[in-house]
């Protein structure tokens, strides 16, 4: 029962919900000021507004350059632009705050230094001693009232990336939504939502809340709402809302990707981590002989160093002057790749090698003679936008295509946007629409992104709105929030089990599929030491409903996984025609080995169904067929199957079998068939070695004038 105070509360924040919808609406932020550089954003389309864009007037060189002249550039150039601000980065996530006025300047740049260290957290600018320093200068501005670094603190201590304090991020939380923070009103939903450090959760406040985030502005929110609208999640589904929602972040998503591409997110989940023999983030002394390849001149060693830090992948620090380095030392040698790297870098422009049209132009040139496809790119994407040479379209769409014959994503991408728009050809919505399928296959986020706007509007595709969902809820969740994952993952690593299982818990609030396996793996794991919940029953009834949430986006392992909850009574009662229901999907549908080899076994009990050996026999070779891990396990249990069926024969045919039958249940009880099939097993490897032994005791006791002597010589 709610109390006085608490109905009071409700009904307030009910009136102002009421207030804010009727004046919001998620169609409305399409057009908002938040979005208006992606319709400017020449690889990104607009269904919409369409319209053809007018020739860039830009100061152009000349397009003739000497290899002679390329290979003299110095392939490191110091920058005289000042640093960019990492502010707006790291607030990606966020919306922007109303300062109060009376902030001095000592608090104003305690906040900005902070966010600027903050935002650079993984690259090789700042040390972990910086980065320490920063939330301590944050601290001091939230002290002196500054709402946003009240904010990025709450966050930090919600996330455990400062210290993990979900106490202190609640009382920063409640301070924000009283002064009308949006992005306050997400913090108190994921806590209402998860209901950790409280009695229980309450999801009601919690949606009230999220639905005011997602209102205000909010993408991690409004990814959220979508995500209980695709999936019917406290809330009827509705396709159609989904796809306005996810839209939204999509779009703002994917404005902010660059030729160059962003950091690498590595979105590991767990259970396949540790079934796989290798392991997706790299081992200190593998990349030490890495470096030590490199520098002794072994070129794919160089380029491999070089596009680990300029990505981040494998888990390394991003350092683009090590990656310039790398790179100019792979160019030297004449390498394409490194030409074609290096223009993305002065074409994008980093603290290493800053922006420069005319050092670009040259270096996908050069790159592009020598077949390069990322050159040949490069090269038609400064014709196509006319970035430091004259526009030209025939020369752009020439270029694309022969990077898209060699199989370049980005070539196929850009050849599906000009057939899309019309430049340099006919316009052509269908040739554009296979183009960006087959750029999507391999990943490329804008395709992703422009085949979703095709799909939600019908243009050369048919209109599905389940599709469109799919992609743009795709695209939403590449967001700079991402990087959350491998702050989880690294927690995990070191054993910090709750903190990581809290920070996949969230995430998976926001819909992400990874993050919800995640968290269900680890909490069922350790359901007895866990600290998150109260007792280990309400462990598994929270790993049950997270193990639900991911088999219903289709992960296979997950529904394996719902079926041994129901079969054993994990967070739910016992139920085998559930638990068979639930493998039979994951079989039928996802062709899971596992699942088919627990189907025959029940099939063989007899378990939530009539009992029927020969279609166990069917379950169990069908699982043999489907993976070879199975083959050994198969074997084991048509060997059971065997003898079983071989009982079943004798007691068809011989009157003793009963009697036989009503010994072994009563002396070995009713799983009798287990003790003797051990037994037997025993017994088969205790002979072979009685028999090995046998062998070499009568190869000892040889006589020794049995054994032969050589001929004298003569």
């Amino acid at each position: 029962m709610f109390r006085t105070e608490g109905f009071i509360i409700l009904g307030i924040l009910l009136l102002s919900f009421t207030l804010t919808i009727s004046s919001l609406d998620p169609n409305d932020n399409e057009d908002s000021g938040e979005t208006s550089d992606s319709e400017d954003h020449i690889t990104l389309l607009n269904n919409e507004k369409e319209y053809e864009d007018e020739e860039r007037q830009k100061p152009y060189s000349s397009q003739d350059f000497a290899d002679e002249d390329i290979d003299r550039m110095p392939h490191v150039k110091e920058s005289t632009i000042p640093p960019v601000s990492n502010i707006g980065h790291i607030l990606e996530e966020f919306t922007p705050e109303v300062e109060d006025k009376t902030l001095d300047a000592v608090t104003k740049s305690h906040l900005n230094t902070a966010l600027n260290v903050l935002g650079s957290a993984r690259t090789s600018d700042y040390t972990v001693y910086d980065i320490r320093a920063a939330f301590l200068d944050l601290e001091s501005a939230a002290e002196a009232g500054s709402m946003e670094a009240q904010k990025v603190l709450a966050f930090a201590y919600l996330f455990g990336e400062h210290r993990w304090s979900i106490d202190e991020a609640k009382v920063l939380f409640e301070k924000l939504v009283a002064k009308g923070s949006t992005d306050g009103h997400l913090g108190m939903a994921l806590l209402h939502l998860t209901g950790v450090t409280m009695k229980r959760p309450n999801r009601p406040l919690g949606l009230l809340h999220l639905q005011f985030a997602a209102n205000g502005g909010n993408p991690l929110a409004q990814m959220a709402i979508g995500y209980r609208y695709q999936g019917g999640i406290d809330m009827k589904t509705n396709c159609e809302k989904a796809l306005s929602w996810y839209k939204i972040v999509a779009r703002k998503v994917a404005s902010k990707v660059t030729f160059l591409g962003g950091a690498s997110v590595q979105r590991l989940r767990i259970p396949d981590e540790i079934d796989s023999s290798s392991s997706n983030i790299m081992d200190t002394n593998v990349f030490t002989y890495y470096r030590y390849l490199a520098e002794n001149g072994d070129i794919p060693a160089i380029l491999g160093l070089a596009t680990l830090h300029l990505t981040g992948s494998k888990g390394v620090e991003i350092d683009y002057k090590a990656a310039a380095k790398y790179f100019g030392i792979a160019a030297d040698s004449g390498n394409a790749q490194a030409f074609a790297y290096l223009g993305k870098m002065y074409y994008d422009g980093t603290v290493a090698t800053p922006r420069d049209d005319g050092l670009a132009y040259k270096y996908f040139k050069k790159a592009a003679d020598k077949g390069n496809s990322l050159g040949q790119t490069g090269l038609g994407l400064m014709y196509l936008e006319g970035r430091g040479i004259r526009a030209d379209h025939i020369k752009a769409f020439r270029m694309f295509s022969a990077a898209a014959e060699q199989g370049s994503v980005e070539g196929q991408f850009y050849l599906g946007y000009m057939h899309y728009k019309g430049f340099g050809n006919v316009r052509d919505h269908k040739t554009a629409a296979k183009y960006f399928q087959l750029a999507s296959q391999s990943g490329n986020l804008l395709a992703i992104y422009n085949l979703a706007q095709m799909h939600s509007a019908g243009i050369g595709v048919t209109r599905s709105c389940q599709i469109a969902v799919e992609l743009y809820k795709t695209v939403a969740e590449r967001g700079r929030w991402t990087e959350k994952f491998m702050e989880a993952y690294n927690k995990y690593q070191r054993g910090a089990v709750d903190e990581a299982a809290f920070n996949y818990m969230l995430l998976g609030e926001l819909g992400y599929e990874i993050a919800q396996t995640n968290f269900a793996h680890i909490v069922e794991e350790n359901s007895k030491s866990q600290q998150l919940f109260h007792t280990e029953v309400e462990a598994f009834k929270w790993s049950l409903l997270s193990w639900q949430r991911s088999a219903n986006q289709q992960y296979p392992f997950a529904r394996v996984k719902l079926g041994d909850f129901n079969y054993y009574g994990l967070g739910t009662h016992t139920d085998y025609p559930t638990a068979l229901n639930h493998y039979k999907i994951a079989a039928d549908n996802h062709h899971s080995a596992q699942a088919m080899f627990n189907l025959g076994y029940m099939h063989e009990q007899g378990l939530g169904l009539d009992k029927d050996l020969h279609l166990a026999k069917r379950y169990y070779d069908l699982a043999a067929e489907t993976s070879v891990d199975a083959v050994v396990p198969v074997a084991l249990a048509m060997l059971k199957l065997r003898a079983i069926f071989f009982l079943d024969y004798m007691k068809d045919n011989f009157a003793w079998h009963s009697a036989l039958i009503v010994f072994l249940d009563s002396t070995l009880g009713p799983k009798w068939d287990f003790f003797v099939m051990s037994v037997l097993l025993a017994i088969i490897p205790y002979l072979l070695l009685q028999y090995w032994q046998n062998r070499r005791q009568i190869a000892a006791q040889v006589p020794v004038d049995h054994v032969p002597v050589p001929p004298a010589a003569e």
